[in-house]
Protein backbone atom coordinates (compact mmCIF):
# COMPACT_ATOMS: atom_id res chain seq x y z
CA UNK A 1 0.00 0.00 0.00
CA UNK A 2 1.15 3.44 -0.85
CA UNK A 3 1.55 6.62 1.23
CA UNK A 4 -1.45 8.04 1.85
CA UNK A 5 -2.25 11.39 -0.03
CA UNK A 6 -4.51 14.51 0.21
CA UNK A 7 -5.26 17.51 -1.71
CA UNK A 8 -3.89 20.75 -0.84
CA UNK A 9 -4.17 22.36 2.40
CA UNK A 10 -1.73 24.35 4.64
CA UNK A 11 -0.93 22.30 8.27
CA UNK A 12 0.15 26.32 9.65
CA UNK A 13 -3.05 27.90 9.52
CA UNK A 14 -4.63 28.17 12.44
CA UNK A 15 -7.94 26.28 10.92
CA UNK A 16 -5.86 23.08 11.27
CA UNK A 17 -4.84 23.83 14.76
CA UNK A 18 -6.85 21.42 15.96
CA UNK A 19 -4.69 18.19 13.75
CA UNK A 20 -1.43 18.75 15.61
CA UNK A 21 -0.45 16.28 18.53
CA UNK A 22 1.53 17.04 21.61
CA UNK A 23 4.22 15.29 22.39
CA UNK A 24 4.16 14.30 25.55
CA UNK A 25 7.42 14.95 28.31
CA UNK A 26 8.16 18.10 26.71
CA UNK A 27 5.82 20.39 29.09
CA UNK A 28 3.44 21.15 25.97
CA UNK A 29 6.42 23.06 24.04
CA UNK A 30 6.29 20.68 21.32
CA UNK A 31 4.18 19.08 18.85
CA UNK A 32 3.69 17.03 15.67
CA UNK A 33 1.56 16.28 12.71
CA UNK A 34 1.70 13.37 10.40
CA UNK A 35 1.29 14.68 6.64
CA UNK A 36 1.71 10.88 4.98
CA UNK A 37 2.19 7.53 6.50
CA UNK A 38 2.35 4.53 4.49
CA UNK A 39 0.57 1.63 6.86
CA UNK A 40 2.31 -1.24 5.85
CA UNK A 41 5.96 0.11 5.52
CA UNK A 42 5.27 2.61 8.58
CA UNK A 43 7.40 5.21 5.88
CA UNK A 44 6.04 8.86 6.98
CA UNK A 45 6.44 12.34 6.69
CA UNK A 46 5.76 14.19 9.72
CA UNK A 47 5.78 18.16 10.94
CA UNK A 48 7.42 18.64 14.35
CA UNK A 49 6.41 22.47 15.85
CA UNK A 50 8.54 23.79 18.76
CA UNK A 51 7.71 26.61 20.72
CA UNK A 52 10.12 29.09 21.91
CA UNK A 53 12.25 27.75 24.64
CA UNK A 54 11.68 23.92 24.08
CA UNK A 55 14.20 21.59 24.99
CA UNK A 56 14.43 17.48 24.64
CA UNK A 57 17.82 17.33 26.64
CA UNK A 58 14.96 15.12 28.52
CA UNK A 59 14.99 12.49 26.26
CA UNK A 60 18.84 13.02 25.68
CA UNK A 61 20.40 12.09 22.11
CA UNK A 62 18.07 9.23 19.88
CA UNK A 63 19.01 7.70 17.22
CA UNK A 64 16.81 4.77 15.35
CA UNK A 65 17.88 1.62 12.32
CA UNK A 66 16.46 3.49 9.70
CA UNK A 67 17.21 6.47 7.59
CA UNK A 68 15.82 9.83 7.80
CA UNK A 69 15.42 13.02 5.94
CA UNK A 70 14.55 16.39 7.92
CA UNK A 71 14.60 20.41 6.78
CA UNK A 72 14.24 23.39 8.88
CA UNK A 73 10.75 24.86 7.31
CA UNK A 74 10.73 28.17 9.86
CA UNK A 75 13.13 29.33 13.06
CA UNK A 76 16.03 27.60 14.11
CA UNK A 77 17.14 24.50 16.04
CA UNK A 78 20.52 23.61 18.14
CA UNK A 79 21.56 20.19 17.89
CA UNK A 80 23.87 19.73 20.45
CA UNK A 81 24.89 16.03 18.70
CA UNK A 82 26.90 18.34 15.96
CA UNK A 83 27.04 21.62 18.02
CA UNK A 84 25.05 23.28 15.57
CA UNK A 85 22.35 25.55 14.86
CA UNK A 86 19.89 24.59 11.90
CA UNK A 87 18.26 27.73 10.38
CA UNK A 88 15.39 27.84 7.42
CA UNK A 89 16.66 25.64 4.90
CA UNK A 90 19.11 23.45 6.54
CA UNK A 91 18.50 19.99 5.29
CA UNK A 92 20.08 16.06 6.24
CA UNK A 93 19.99 13.10 4.96
CA UNK A 94 20.29 10.73 8.22
CA UNK A 95 21.95 7.42 7.81
CA UNK A 96 20.48 4.72 10.20
CA UNK A 97 22.12 4.95 13.40
CA UNK A 98 23.06 8.20 13.13
CA UNK A 99 23.31 10.59 16.37
CA UNK A 100 21.29 13.56 16.82
CA UNK A 101 19.92 15.58 19.32
CA UNK A 102 19.18 16.66 22.27
CA UNK A 103 17.55 19.48 20.28
CA UNK A 104 16.80 22.65 21.89
CA UNK A 105 15.57 26.06 20.54
CA UNK A 106 15.65 30.15 21.33
CA UNK A 107 12.78 31.14 19.11
CA UNK A 108 10.62 28.30 18.10
CA UNK A 109 10.95 26.14 15.06
CA UNK A 110 9.35 23.96 12.50
CA UNK A 111 11.05 20.65 10.58
CA UNK A 112 9.94 18.46 8.37
CA UNK A 113 10.76 15.29 8.78
CA UNK A 114 10.70 11.71 6.41
CA UNK A 115 11.52 8.80 7.85
CA UNK A 116 11.97 5.09 6.24
CA UNK A 117 11.45 2.37 9.37
CA UNK A 118 11.07 0.22 6.22
CA UNK A 119 14.66 0.54 5.27
CA UNK A 120 16.24 -1.22 8.67
CA UNK A 121 20.12 -1.31 8.46
CA UNK A 122 21.34 -4.31 7.51
CA UNK A 123 17.85 -5.40 6.70
CA UNK A 124 17.20 -7.45 2.79
CA UNK A 125 14.35 -5.27 1.25
CA UNK A 126 11.25 -7.18 0.81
Amino acid sequence: MPKSTTMYWNPLTAENRNRWITIEGLQGKAEELTLSIDPTTGEYTRLTRFAPGADTSFFGEKNHPYPEEVFIVSGRLYDQAFDQWLEVGHYASRPAGEIHGPFRTDIGCVVLEVSFPHRISGRQPD
